[in-house]
């Protein structure tokens, strides 16, 4: 799988991004995705995932990740079909300032909860959610056991 990294704050250390990568690639493997799919993951501040939240969720606060998934299909859009063509996921944007905070707040480090976030914004990707509790709970689940088979627990 092929994952474009962005850190607009220059802040996550490249050995966090590594892990990250081999992560994300084992949850795909995990989940059945093409070694050809290709997604983004963007880091950025809490002002920005802010604006983000607030134009797209209508949500004014900052929030820890944020996934734009490019495989949902909306009414009225046309459909591109392509064999040629690669799966494209879509988008994860993670706050470093939320992870931080929130390494702190869930006692454990940084590079965890950086990876948590990661594999929650891959799962929102690939079509998972938490808008009910049922759909929570299995979300959830899976992301501590793709988290734990990889071998990064609390």
């Amino acid at each position: 799988m092929y994952i474009d990294f962005h850190d607009k704050t220059n802040s996550v250390p490249t050995d966090y991004i590594d892990l990250i990568q081999r992560v994300l690639t084992f949850a795909a493997e995990k989940e059945g995705v093409p070694n050809e799919a290709e997604m983004s993951v963007n880091f950025v501040d809490n002002k920005e995932i802010q604006e983000l939240n607030r134009n797209y969720r209508q949500k004014d606060s900052p929030t820890d990740v944020i996934s734009f998934a490019m495989q949902e299909s909306i009414e009225g859009e046309l459909e591109i079909i392509g064999e040629d063509l690669p799966l494209t996921l879509g988008d994860i944007v993670i706050s470093v300032d939320k992870a931080k905070s929130q390494a702190v707040e869930y006692n454990h480090t940084y590079e965890r909860e950086l990876t948590f976030l990661s594999v929650h914004g891959f799962l929102h990707l690939i079509g998972y959610d938490h808008m009910n509790k049922t759909d929570e709970e299995k979300m959830f689940k899976r992301q501590e056991e793709i988290l734990g088979e990889y071998g990064i627990e609390r």
